[in-house]
């Protein structure tokens, strides 16, 4: 049985492609995770997603210690049976969720104190409790806890959030490491902070280096800094991160910020927008991003993307999406996720093949020539 195994197949340029391996399948990098906040991927069964080529999904620490609970979950029988999904899932450790969303939230050095926003219940959460939820999901991803501030906070605040998130990372190698069955089935990853600062950054590297973890994350991006910034990051952060391990941008992104983070040596991504804009009508093509609410698409034969291969594209209309988003009908959600999440997928399919190639900068140009055609 592997626990966790990364390979480093091909690189061209900053761009890597390489594979991990885990007890419950494996995932070719560079990877991009469906984002199953409340033990389901919105709008989607779990085999339809698995049929669209993910191989693994993100889960959401907070979301779930709240409803239905850690504990009733690992009485179940652990998230993976609980959702029918047999593949690794990655949970967050729940801070960032915690600074965005709980209220009346209060952060000391032992953790986050905070009320619920569903019911106003207290809870808290420290880097103990973040691991013994994630062990309790059955999570094969766990991540450490972290703070992940505001991006305008001037620098003497965020070196001080990324120490305490240093401090709570070591603690959260403590506690991941005390729980024996979990450590022999998981892996446990770090989460670098520092904001936009590079001295910053490679400090929490260090730190995180010589703690030590089974991967790493570029966190603290993504959260209004804009493309230009995450980019400018990124051409220093990935860097300060061991070769030898995956490299994961948390919430990341659009498909232009993932080719972008891919060029600088990003391999694992995660976010909300596939599913979340194809419930709300928008489409992800090679083309372009298009929003099918548009009057312009009322009469449109043409499948969504004739370049994607997937069966939404194969069987319906932009004048038939057009119709059922317009009307708000469920199947137009539907249609509109399976989509997007099979452009993701092939769009990270292609990205491997290119860097096996040794094309990368080639496919990289052809895409950005390409996306936003029809805009």
């Amino acid at each position: 049985m592997t626990r966790f195994q990364f390979d480093l197949l091909a690189t061209d340029g900053a761009a890597r492609a390489g594979r991990i391996a885990m007890r419950r399948g494996v995932i070719d990098t560079p990877a991009f995770m469906p984002v199953g906040t409340a033990a389901s991927v919105k709008a989607m069964k779990p085999g339809t997603v698995r049929a669209l080529g993910a191989q693994i999904i993100l889960g959401n620490t907070y979301h779930l210690m709240l409803r239905p609970g850690a504990e009733r979950v690992a009485r179940l029988g652990g998230l993976h049976r609980f959702m029918g999904w047999e593949l690794p899932i990655l949970t967050d450790s729940g801070g960032y969720q915690v600074m965005s969303l709980a209220e009346l939230r209060s952060l000391s050095e032992e953790g986050v104190t905070f009320r619920s926003h569903l019911d106003g219940s207290r809870h808290i959460l420290t880097p103990e409790r973040s691991m013994e939820i994630q062990r309790l999901l059955g999570s094969d991803i766990v991540m450490a806890f972290d703070e992940c501030p505001r991006p305008d906070q001037d620098r003497d605040a965020l070196g001080r959030s990324m120490e305490l998130s240093m401090r709570w990372a070591a603690r959260s190698r403590t506690a991941f490491d005390a729980g024996a069955d979990h450590v022999q089935r998981a892996a446990l990853f770090g989460i670098q902070q520092g904001g936009l600062d590079e001295d910053l950054r490679r400090h929490s590297a260090e730190a995180l280096t010589a703690i030590g973890f089974d991967g790493y994350a570029v966190g603290g991006l993504a959260v209004g800094e804009g493309q230009e910034a995450m980019f400018a990051t990124l051409d220093f952060a990935p860097g300060q991160l061991p070769a030898d391990r995956p490299r994961y941008l948390m919430g990341v992104g659009k498909p232009d910020d993932l080719v972008g983070a891919v060029e600088r040596g990003i391999d694992m991504f995660d976010c909300v927008l596939p599913t979340r804009s194809g419930r709300n009508g928008q489409a992800f093509t090679w083309s372009g991003p298009l929003n099918l609410r548009n009057s312009r698409f009322a009469e449109d034969e043409s499948p969504l993307d004739d370049r994607c291969t997937c069966d939404v594209c194969r069987g319906y209309s932009r004048a038939y999406l057009h119709h059922l988003v317009r009307s708000k009908e469920i199947l137009g959600a539907m249609l509109m996720t399976e989509h997007n999440l099979a452009f993701y997928q092939q769009l990270m399919a292609r990205m491997r093949a290119a860097i096996a190639r040794g094309e990368f900068a080639a496919f990289a140009a052809s895409f950005r020539a390409s996306y936003g055609a029809e805009r």
